[in-house]
């Protein structure tokens, strides 16, 4: 997107709404994605979805090629890959709870956490890479290969601990759904709660890191790429926290793990807004991400254990539903930044998420209470 809008006026814009964008079809394609895990093998249907990411990669991948690629087609390729992924990701958790016994499911998830916390320190990196020495083209078709290299590890895929169940026998679709809303809204109030408590981090507080190049050049005087690092170390925090839950488990009970991580994530992004001395920044950054992998592996394995195997799949997708809202949060974030500046745009989003926090922890009994 950077490349094709050199010339542009709104190249910042554009370049930020393309990176958020892929969030917006969550709204819809999720919940039904849910549906649809309940509904048939989860397993087929991850590598039918796989598939079509790989043809989509490729398909832009020739695009780029052929140099007729613009704007719109840029967005287009990312909406649509931002559906397949919403919908990916919920049937992958739901699968992890029937790999592994209930006792594990935990250290299961926060293993999980490892792919997604391990490339974000080394995909920017080595997507640079490809890049830089190969082309743009280059660099989708490989990801065409990734996604095909992953349907085969898919196909392999067990699921011994898997109890099916009848969604499909309970009426269609559409009843599936209510079915799911119903549970998180009457049958288990602490799904509800849970899902509550996610905008903190999920909302409120993530947009945050995109001002990050902004605070890199306006506060701390140093040039962009080192909010590119800055994105790193976020990895590295969040890599750790997964490594100690992958192989210690819980030292206190999950529902207050779960409020302390959604304070300790808003205190952490408060002190980074004054952090104006970037060692201090880095360690501080860290911190916040280690707390942020910290809530999300927690508030996952809590969700996986109170959910039925018959209705997982949906229970699973409602939680990630939130995610569809952080292109709106990011505008208004980096419209607070250029109204005052990226210190007080992130101090305020701190403050708000402790405030909230708080507020959680006086309120959301039925969190507190779980074991």
């Amino acid at each position: 997107m950077r490349d094709l809008t050199q010339d542009s006026n709104v190249a910042g814009l554009l370049v930020v709404t393309v990176g958020g964008i892929n969030t917006l079809p969550g709204l819809i394609t999720g919940p039904w994605g849910g549906v649809l895990s309940d509904r048939f093998d989860r397993r087929k249907l991850i590598i039918g979805l796989q598939l079509i990411m790989a043809v989509l990669a490729f398909s832009f991948a020739l695009l780029v090629l052929s140099g007729q690629v613009q704007v719109w087609h840029a967005y287009l390729y990312v909406i649509l890959a931002g559906a397949c992924h919403s919908m990916t990701q919920p049937m992958r958790q739901a699968l992890i709870a029937g790999t592994v016994p209930r006792d594990m499911l935990g250290n299961a998830l926060a293993t999980n956490v490892l792919t997604i916390t391990g490339t974000r320190i080394v995909g920017p990196f080595i997507g640079g890479i490809l890049i830089f020495k190969l082309g743009f083209f280059a660099n989708f078709t490989i990801e065409a290969c990734l996604y095909l290299a992953n349907v085969v590890m898919i196909f392999w895929l067990r699921t011994p601990f898997h109890r099916p169940g009848n969604a499909r026998q309970r009426g269609s679709a559409i009843a599936n759904m209510v079915e799911g809303l119903r549970y998180v809204w009457t049958g288990e109030r602490a799904l509800f709660q849970l899902m509550l408590l996610s905008i903190i981090p999920n909302i409120i507080l993530h947009p945050a890191w995109f001002l990050f190049p902004v605070f890199t050049t306006d506060v701390l005087k140093r040039s962009v790429d080192v909010g590119g690092y800055l994105l790193a170390v976020t990895g590295v925090g969040g890599l750790l926290a997964a490594l100690f839950m992958a192989s210690f488990g819980f030292v206190f009970s999950k529902g207050k793990v779960v409020l302390g991580a959604a304070v300790a994530s808003s205190i952490t992004l408060l002190l980074f807004a004054f952090s104006h001395w970037m060692a201090l920044a880095f360690v501080i950054i860290a911190a916040m991400a280690f707390s942020q992998a910290v809530f999300r592996t927690t508030r996952g394995t809590l969700i996986q254990t109170i959910a039925p195997d018959s209705l997982r799949g949906r229970l699973t997708s409602l939680q990630s539903f939130d995610r569809g809202f952080l292109v709106v949060a990011s505008l208004g974030v980096g419209f607070l930044s250029d109204e005052t500046s990226p210190v007080i745009a992130i101090a305020l989003v701190g403050t708000l998420g402790l405030i909230l926090a708080l507020i959680c922890i006086a309120t959301l009994a039925r969190v507190r209470r779980l074991p």
